[in-house]
């Protein structure tokens, strides 16, 4: 055990009797035994065990470098668990991880539910609202929660959402002696649980979000300083997210722009210079359940530009000649740059821009039905002018 010095084993609710007998070798030999208080007593860790302290830390482990260690995770200990934690602080011949059926396993392997249709959630370090962008009639979850109190506050969310009619395949001590499972429609959620419980979703009821650019403005919390729905599509079109890219969302108002690029797999920062609109932004991102996805910065560009250098650029207020010189020199190569101009300067300083620079423009012009005397005519907006271009 002294190469690698670290043994990460994943255990079962069926306690030591469902580990191998290679990780019941291992465990006799350790020094140190880490876990929660619930595994701890399952292996019988006695005076070599540690509680993890609260809040979680990884030092006590790590100061133990180079003598026989193990830790205890529940089933997969890198689905949710500590095995992503450590493997990230350590080199990888320290140490070597020993996964037993995880806890998603066995829901799908009681339900029938193929695991490669199914989405899975750690919801006992989220808020609830990380549901909001995987729910939408038929679609089937695995979701760990905080305990059994929160099987409650799950369906009640749900409710509120419009998908009361889910069922909840709610599961204790899953995989061991003492499993119990109980199906409960989300709106009426009774009985007390256990802490240790997993909850499948079948979601019934609502209508998901829209896959594609351009949600409703209904949706989001703002007071007018929006990017208009049929232009945001357009604007997050030239912008072209991708998964895993970094946008430096610029005047961002009220963070409809960052918000549609974080649902698409992506990460945001929102840089507005207004104090009453960073609330708002927050607002808006934690509705949609990814507040995890979106940076929210108070400035003014670019004065202040975030840290994480960014694969695309959107400009939506605050464009000066001076300041776009400045922003400009910051990017890196192959950074995408979209700006919406509504304002005769702005417009010409586009042009000039393109002029140099190069890229595409794109003139906006919209009108929606509206009344008209005792019937309806068109109601132009403003049109807006749209450049585009890659450093």
């Amino acid at each position: 055990m002294d190469r690698p010095w670290l043994h990460i084993i994943g255990l079962g609710e069926d306690g030591p009797a469902g580990l191998s007998d290679a990780s019941r070798e291992i465990l006799s030999q350790a020094s140190v035994i880490f876990g929660g208080p619930r595994h701890l007593d399952l292996v019988g860790a006695g005076a070599r065990g540690r509680a993890w302290p609260v809040p979680f830390d990884l030092a006590p482990v790590l100061a133990l470098r180079g003598q026989r260690v193990v830790v205890l995770a529940s089933g997969d200990p890198f689905w949710h668990g500590a095995g992503g934690s450590l493997a990230a602080a350590l080199a990888p011949e320290e140490w070597i991880c020993h996964p037993a059926v995880s806890s998603i396993a066995w829901a799908a392997a009681r339900l029938g539910w193929r695991l490669e249709e199914v989405e899975t959630l750690g919801l006992h370090a989220a808020p609830l609202s990380r549901l909001r962008p995987s729910l939408a009639q038929g679609s089937r979850l695995i979701v760990t929660l905080r305990g059994g109190a929160q099987v409650a506050e799950l369906g009640a969310y749900l409710d509120t959402l419009g998908f009361g009619a889910s069922i909840l395949h709610v599961f204790e001590a899953i995989g061991g002696p003492r499993e119990i499972r109980r199906d409960l429609p989300a709106d009426a959620v009774t009985g007390e649980f256990g802490q240790s419980v997993l909850v499948a979703i079948s979601a019934q009821g609502g209508p998901g979000l829209p896959r594609g650019f351009g949600l409703d403005d209904s949706l989001f919390t703002h007071h007018g300083q929006i990017t208009k729905r049929p232009v945001r599509a357009l604007t997050l079109s030239a912008l072209s997210p991708r998964q895993g890219e970094y946008l430096w969302d610029l005047g961002a108002g009220s963070g409809s722009i960052s918000v549609e690029w974080a649902l698409a797999g992506g990460r945001a920062a929102a840089l507005e210079p207004r104090a009453d609109r960073l609330g708002q932004i927050t607002e808006n991102a934690m509705k949609f359940g990814i507040d995890h996805r979106i940076d929210v910065l108070q400035g003014h560009w670019p004065e202040t530009l975030p840290e994480v250098r960014p694969d695309a650029v959107f400009i939506g207020g605050g464009l000066t000649r001076e300041g776009f010189a400045a922003l400009w020199e910051r990017l890196p190569q192959g950074t995408r740059v979209t700006g919406n101009a509504v304002t005769l300067e702005s417009e010409a300083l586009y042009l000039e821009l393109q002029a140099t620079l190069g890229g595409t423009l794109l003139r906006i012009e919209l009108a929606e039905d509206a009344p008209l005397g005792r019937m309806r005519g068109w109601e132009r907006a403003r049109p807006i002018l749209q450049w585009s271009v890659a450093r």
